[in-house]
């Protein structure tokens, strides 16, 4: 496909801004009330095509790059909507893309596309490890042509609401290896197959409506070439997953930026006190604006980690900062909007409360700050390493 010109993008974004106005602030408010999936949304999504954004045309897909895909996610955001459900079938791509064999691809990309098959499971945080990655316990032995899977998965978000799943488990012992990195590998598991028969999913009620779940596998027998890759080196191949997750969380994030700023700004012009619109008050308007400047310049570091991802080029270092920055200006500018409304905020109509939990999230995971800041201080900057 030729290169998206900013017009192009500028109608893409429009486009999603549309499908969201379909569903408009009650369906949100009610699937957070009783915690149920977006099936409708998710749906309308990959009707459009919006989820098929990264699949190459040659498996029926968009064939555009994480540019665009973040530019999705941001407006879906903005919009009021939340991407949580459908997100991780983008940044998962960045692992199948780039590391699956052919056989792979043709047999689920085409799939994907369409939207017979949803991939929205990444199987990786365990509740022992959490983000150190490299001490995971869930082994993946091999046994002829079968591999076995035993261990666990916490904070899985969709496992319940999707067709496969990217595993990542340890083929070596950790005391086996000479590299912490070394010994994992990545597996495309058929969760339809695994349901039942060595795999079982348990839900967590969690602060939001994230539809997340802890995943056990006892036994699970899976075909050897559900391998993705050379095993053993599935860490490496993880990477291109993260740092395509980061990228477009923080995109999100931008997104809620812009949502929780239009909120105040709005807000803070048409409510009266004292004779006066709140927002002619240096308290009130100039957090506002703060809120929105910090945004702008998050969004340009997203925008500059995606560009070097889509042309294969390190973008770990921007990846993580483009995270930090644009989930800490999603924050700003919630704490800003919640006490821009005062009481209001907290009142579950203004939808104010919902996006404040929402976008919490994002301090925390796919990263947290404070290991965002190790690594740049270690990798960038070059100092010891602080863990």
């Amino acid at each position: 496909m030729e290169p998206t010109t900013t017009e192009d993008i500028a109608e893409i974004r429009r486009s999603v801004a549309a499908l969201c106005e379909r569903f408009g602030n009650e369906y949100w408010r009610e699937l957070d009330r009783e915690r149920k999936y977006p099936s409708d949304f998710v749906n309308a999504m990959t009707q459009s095509g919006f989820l098929g954004v990264l699949v190459p045309e040659a498996y029926g897909g968009v064939g555009q790059g994480l540019v665009v895909a973040a530019n999705i996610l941001e407006e879906v955001h903005a919009c009021g909507a939340n991407a949580a459900a459908i997100h991780a079938q983008m940044y998962t791509m960045g692992t199948l893309l780039r590391h699956g064999s052919a056989a792979q691809k043709e047999m689920w990309l085409p799939k994907i596309a369409t939207g017979e098959i949803r991939l929205q499971a990444f199987g990786v945080t365990e509740p022992a490890a959490g983000t150190d990655t490299t001490s995971i316990r869930t082994t993946a032995e091999r046994r002829g042509d079968t591999y076995v899977i035993n261990g666990q998965k916490v904070w899985t978000s969709r496992a319940e609401h999707s067709d496969l799943m990217i595993l990542l488990a340890r083929t070596t012992r950790k005391e086996d290896v000479v590299r912490r990195s070394e010994g994992l590998s990545v597996f495309l598991v058929d969760m339809k197959k695994a349901l039942g028969n060595g795999m079982t999913i348990k839900p967590i009620r969690a602060m939001i409506n994230h539809s997340t779940t802890e995943v056990f596998f006892d036994d699970l027998e899976i075909p050897a070439d559900c391998l993705i890759g050379e095993e053993g080196r599935g860490f490496r191949y993880i990477l291109d997953g993260m740092n395509a997750e980061r990228i477009l969380i923080a995109a999100e994030c931008i997104g809620d930026a812009t949502w929780f700023t239009r909120k105040s700004t709005s807000y803070a012009n048409e409510r009266v006190v004292f004779g006066r619109p709140i927002g002619k008050n240096q308290g009130v308007q100039f957090p506002i604006a703060r809120a929105h400047a910090e945004a702008a310049a998050a969004r340009l570091m997203v925008y500059q980690a995606a560009h070097l991802f889509d042309a294969g080029e390190p973008c770990a270092a921007e990846a993580n900062m483009a995270k930090l920055l644009a989930s800490e200006a999603s924050w700003k500018a919630a704490d800003t909007c919640l006490q821009t409304h005062g009481g209001f905020g907290f009142a579950e109509e203004y939808d104010v409360e919902r996006k404040f939990r929402e976008t919490r999230l994002y301090q925390v995971a796919p990263i947290s700050t404070n290991l965002i800041l190790s690594y740049i201080g270690e990798h960038v900057l070059g100092m010891p390493r602080s863990y």
